[in-house]
C-alpha cells in the first residue's frame, strides 16, 4: 500500500511539474477594427491564457497582462487614426508573462472575453474599448410608434431603409476562389443601394456598418430597431461546396423550419457569425427575448415576404435565380417582431464566374438597382401611415399644422409640391403663414 501512495505522489509531482513548465503561449499577430462607437482589438493566439487589465490616467492608458505567454513578433500595420488608440507597447514581464500597454486617445470603458477556436480562428483575446464619454452620456431611446399621431399635426416622415452588409471585421464570410471576401464585396453593393435610397423621394438610409468592421446579429437588428426601420435588407453573397451553384435567392423569416436543405444549412452559415466574428457568452440579453415577438411578427412576415418577392422579381431580371421562389429559415439577423426584414444572397461568391462579376462595380450597381427596384414597388403599393409616399397615395387626409419658423416654400418642398399647388389649394391670397392655421396638401403629381 506505501508503495502503491508513493507512486501516486511521484506521478502527482511530475504532473505539476510539467504543468509549471508548460510551454508559453505566443502572440501571433494583432489585428484592429474601429467601428463608430468602439475600437476592438483582436490577439490571435498559439494557445489558451489567462490575462487581467486595469486601466491607467493622466495619460490614459489601458494595461493588459498576459499570463505565460510571449509575442511572436510586433504589431504591425495598424491604422490609428479612427481609433480609440494611439499606439501599442509591449515588454516581458516577470520572466514568463506579457505586458501589453495600449496608449488611449481619451478614457475608454474596456470590456474583455478569450475565444475558443473555430472553424476560421485559433484562440483568441478579444479587447473591446467604448468611449466612456459616449457610454456614460448614451441613454436608449424612447419607444415611439412609427404611425403619425391622432389629429393632423403631424408632419409625414421618410421611409427607413436599414441596410445590413453582411459580416464583416473579424469576420470575413465566404471567400472565393480569387480571394475575394464576401464582407467587401456585400459592403460594396450596400454602400450603392444607400446612394439610390438617398436619392429615392421619401426615402432615407440607415447603415449597420459602413465600414470593415464586426456588428453582432443581435446588435445589427438593435440598430434597425432604434432608427425605426421600415424594412431591414441584409446583403450576403452565397457559397457552395459545388462551385456549379449559381444564382440570386431571397429569404425571409421563418419560425417553422427551413423551406429546403440549403436553406437551413445557410441558416446555420450566417447564424455562426457571431462565433467567428466573436461574441462574448456574457452577452444574455437577446432582442429574441421580447414578449412583443410573437404579438406582432405575423403581420411583419406577411410584409417581408411581400417586399422579398418584388426584390426577387427585380433580381430574375438581372440573371438566373438559385430559387425561383422566396426561401424561408431561421436567419438571426431577420428575427426583429416589428420590422418586415429580407436577405439576399446576391450570388455564389464561390462560383469563378459570379465571383468576377461580383466583384465588378456594374455589377455592384446591377445589383443595387434590382434590389432599389422592388422596394419601391412594394412602398408605393404599401406606404406606411404617416409618411410622405402615403401623402402622395392619399393627399386629400394630409393636412399642416403651422409651426413656429414654417414657410410656403419650406412646406412645399417638404411634401414635394409647388408654391401654385399650395396656394391654389388653399385660397391663399399671400404667402404669410400665422402660427396654429392648417394648409390642406394638393395631391402630388405622379405619386
Amino acid at each position: 500500500m506505501g508503495k502503491a501512495r508513493y507512486v501516486v505522489t511521484a506521478f502527482l509531482l511530475l504532473f505539476t511539474s510539467l504543468s509549471l513548465c508548460a510551454a508559453p503561449a505566443e502572440v501571433s499577430s494583432v489585428r484592429m477594427w474601429p467601428a463608430p462607437d468602439n475600437t476592438r482589438l483582436v490577439f490571435d493566439l498559439t494557445g489558451d491564457i489567462k490575462h487581467s487589465l486595469f486601466v491607467l490616467q493622466n495619460p490614459d492608458r489601458l494595461v493588459i497582462d498576459l499570463k505565460n505567454t510571449r509575442l511572436d513578433k510586433p504589431p504591425v500595420g495598424l491604422d490609428f487614426s479612427s481609433a480609440l488608440v494611439s499606439g501599442i507597447r509591449t515588454a516581458p514581464r516577470n520572466d514568463t508573462d506579457l505586458r501589453v500597454v495600449l496608449d488611449l486617445k481619451g478614457a475608454v470603458q474596456p470590456k474583455s472575453f478569450v475565444l475558443r477556436p473555430n472553424q476560421k480562428y485559433g484562440h483568441r483575446l478579444v479587447i473591446d474599448l467604448y468611449d466612456a464619454k459616449v457610454a456614460t452620456a448614451k441613454k436608449p431611446p424612447p419607444v415611439q410608434s412609427k404611425a403619425a399621431p391622432a389629429g393632423a399635426a403631424a408632419k409625414p416622415r421618410k421611409i427607413v431603409i436599414a441596410i445590413d452588409p453582411g459580416h464583416g471585421g473579424d469576420d470575413p464570410g465566404a471567400i472565393g476562389s480569387r480571394g475575394l471576401k464576401e464582407k467587401v464585396v456585400v459592403l460594396a453593393i450596400a454602400k450603392r443601394l444607400q446612394a439610390l435610397v438617398a436619392r429615392e423621394p421619401g426615402m432615407r438610409a440607415v447603415m449597420t456598418r459602413d465600414r470593415d468592421y464586426f456588428v453582432s446579429l443581435p446588435k445589427r437588428v438593435a440598430i434597425a430597431r432604434e432608427q425605426r426601420a421600415d424594412l431591414l435588407i441584409s446583403i450576403h453573397a452565397d457559397a457552395f461546396a459545388d462551385r456549379r451553384a449559381r444564382g440570386s435567392s431571397v429569404y425571409t423569416l421563418s419560425q417553422r423550419g427551413a423551406s429546403s436543405e440549403h436553406a437551413r444549412l445557410l441558416a446555420d452559415k450566417e447564424n455562426a457569425a457571431d462565433i467567428i466574428g466573436g461574441v462574448s457568452l456574457d452577452d444574455k440579453d437577446d432582442v429574441l427575448t421580447s414578449v412583443l415577438f410573437d404579438l406582432s411578427l405575423t403581420g411583419t412576415m406577411e410584409a417581408s415576404n411581400d417586399v422579398a418577392g418584388r426584390v426577387l422579381s427585380g433580381l430574375d431580371k438581372l440573371g438566373p435565380l438559385h430559387r425561383k421562389r422566396v426561401e424561408q429559415a431561421g436567419f438571426r439577423v431577420l428575427k426583429s417582431p416589428n420590422v418586415p426584414s429580407i436577405l439576399v444572397e446576391t450570388a455564389f461568391i464561390s462560383n469563378p464566374e459570379e465571383e468576377r462579376k461580383l466583384n465588378d462595380p456594374k455589377h455592384q450597381q446591377a445589383l443595387a438597382n434590382s434590389i432599389m427596384n422592388g422596394v419601391r414597388a412594394y412602398f408605393r403599393q404599401n406606404p406606411p401611415p404617416g409618411t410622405l409616399l402615403a401623402a402622395q397615395k392619399n393627399p386629400q387626409t394630409q393636412r399642416h399644422v403651422i409651426g413656429r419658423g414654417d414657410t410656403l416654400s419650406g412646406i412645399a418642398r417638404q411634401y414635394q409640391v409647388s408654391l401654385e399647388q399650395l396656394r391654389s389649394r388653399n385660397n391663399l391670397q399671400s404667402d404669410s403663414l400665422k402660427v396654429g392655421d392648417v394648409l390642406h396638401i394638393p395631391a402630388i403629381s405622379g405619386g
